[in-house]
């Protein structure tokens, strides 16, 4: 039976079908507190995909443990398979920012080992506006202030948020008519944490969330515009061993955002990084670009020549890439590499051998070539497939042209 139009249940499926419509297996990051149980419950009462569900236990505080047991038992009720993935702290740094990596990490490596299409997060409209005014105090500009996207990639995973356009209070109030329990998670009290600072000012300013999220809308508009633009201006780029040549009148000619953009896309595209850089060091690359002058920024080459910007990998940082072996090899983010035998490894081909190996022939500079795959034994070099044909061995770019027009328009 199909939900009413304008209930909890309606808005949340409809968000599925166009995020998940497809997918026949998704995971459900559960931790047992209100916004990832009704997600669990509203997924499973969607019924179009298989579910299995898992716990981060980040061990913090006592309790977590039997906190993530219950979350277990509460999927094992619907007949969701359901795993804890526990984590142990290594080092000091930021905790709110440590455990999210960990958590982003450990549940994207459970989706892989379980062939998971996609990873469902019970973000809630809250976390919108929580998000919004936390990169506001940051300083954050129109990408940042756009929120959180209801479809991303990072980790080598797929993350889907249906939840984004209906309030905590609203899914809270949705359980509880259903007799549906949920954990409250003590640390929401800590108001040693910023996050939880925000949330208990927002409420004691009682801040719109419905107009919060048109802001949201409005500034996601202005987003797309943007990306449209600086699609416009890239019209012409070339991709070739794994760096990418944009056409520089146009680059040049666009406004200031515009050349950010394009400069920043391309900067990821050559790395394969899951963030954009600071914007400061990207403002001072632009400032030298715009004088005729060489940079390097985020292990990337930039220069312009002959009416290119050209974008490469930085020798020196492919040279840091750690060594890969297997079949296939996934190297420096950047490169798939098939054939390689047992005691095979890839790593970075360098400088030195490069005379040895005509790399002038391949149509390449100098730290084009040097920054590509070479596969190794031991110390002794074996193949430069990009250079020389290699029998039974195979580079090839992770990305194309296509991986970059997407990333302008994702951020």
């Amino acid at each position: 039976m199909a939900a009413e139009p304008g209930t909890v249940e309606h808005r949340a499926h409809a968000a599925l079908d166009r995020l998940a419509g497809a997918l026949p297996t998704l995971g459900i990051a559960l931790s047992g507190g209100g916004d990832s149980t009704a997600l669990m419950h509203l997924a499973q009462g969607w019924g179009r995909a298989r579910l299995m569900a898992a716990t981060v236990d980040h061990g913090l505080r006592p309790g977590s443990a039997d906190e993530a047991r219950r979350a277990g038992q509460a999927a094992a009720s619907l007949g969701i398979p359901h795993e804890i993935l526990p984590w142990h702290r290594e080092g000091g740094g930021n905790l709110m920012g440590a455990a999210r990596d960990a958590r982003l990490r450990l549940l994207a490596d459970w989706a892989r080992r379980h062939g998971l299409s996609a990873v469902l997060l019970g973000h809630t409209l809250d976390d919108q506006a929580e998000t919004l005014l936390m990169r506001l105090a940051r300083g954050a500009g129109l990408d940042g202030l756009c929120g959180m996207a209801d479809r991303r990639e990072a980790e080598g995973a797929l993350w889907l948020r249906p939840l984004l356009a209906i309030s905590r209070a609203e899914l809270r109030d949705w359980l509880s008519a259903r007799g549906i329990g949920w954990i409250d998670d003590p640390s929401n009290e800590r108001d040693d944490f910023h996050r939880i600072r925000l949330r208990k000012a927002m409420a004691g300013l009682d801040l719109p969330l419905p107009q919060l999220a048109q802001s949201l809308d409005n500034l996601g508009m202005a987003r797309d515009a943007l990306a449209h633009y600086a699609a416009e201006a890239a019209q012409g780029a070339q991709s070739r061993a794994g760096g990418l040549d944009l056409p520089l009148p146009a680059f040049l000619a666009a406004p200031a955002e515009i050349r950010r953009r394009l400069l920043v896309a391309g900067l990821r595209f050559v790395t394969g990084a899951g963030y954009p850089p600071r914007r400061a060091p990207v403002q001072r690359a632009l400032a030298e670009l715009a004088q005729g002058r060489q940079v390097t920024l985020e292990g990337v080459i930039a220069r312009t020549r002959a009416g290119w910007l050209h974008l490469i990998r930085e020798p020196a940082a492919s040279l840091r890439a750690a060594p890969v072996a297997g079949d296939p090899a996934l190297w420096d983010g950047r490169w798939r590499v098939t054939g390689l035998q047992p005691g095979q490894q890839v790593r970075a081909l360098g400088h030195a051998p490069l005379s040895g190996l005509g790399w002038r022939d391949s149509g390449l500079t100098r730290d084009e070539a040097a920054a590509t795959p070479g596969i190794w034994q031991d110390q002794a070099l074996l193949a430069a497939p990009l250079l020389q044909p290699a029998p039974g061995i195979a580079a090839t770019p992770l990305r194309g042209l296509p991986e970059f027009r997407a990333m302008l328009y994702v951020h």
